[in-house]
């Protein structure tokens, strides 16, 4: 039985850390460019778009595909990065603990 209790003390506090890193994540800003930096992307490390920076030299409408070209490929840049900060903030909040294959927690 104490180790049932144990088990509950310790998800209880990871829970508690899981929140903390919420509130982390929202406020974790990473971002991604392309087009040698001519388009950037900035958003959280949840993935709510905060800026999107454009060169004015991009802003040819006879060019438009390659301008949205860049903003798909910053964002995907920026995504990724917010995938890697997720993943390296979950590893503190689990201790390293591998969660079973397929199971996601709620983010």
């Amino acid at each position: 039985m104490l180790d049932f209790m144990g088990l509950m003390k310790q998800a209880q506090a990871m829970q508690s850390k899981m929140a903390e890193l919420q509130g982390q994540l929202d406020q974790t800003l990473v971002e991604g460019e392309a087009g040698g930096g001519l388009v950037k992307v900035t958003m959280t490390a949840k993935g709510a778009l905060q800026r999107l920076a454009i060169d004015p030299s991009l802003l040819n409408p006879e060019e438009s595909d390659i301008l949205e070209d860049l903003i798909v490929t910053a964002h995907a840049q920026a995504r990724a990065k917010a995938e890697e900060t997720l993943a390296e903030k979950m590893k503190e909040v689990t201790g390293g603990l591998q969660l079973p294959p397929g199971l996601k927690l709620p983010f």
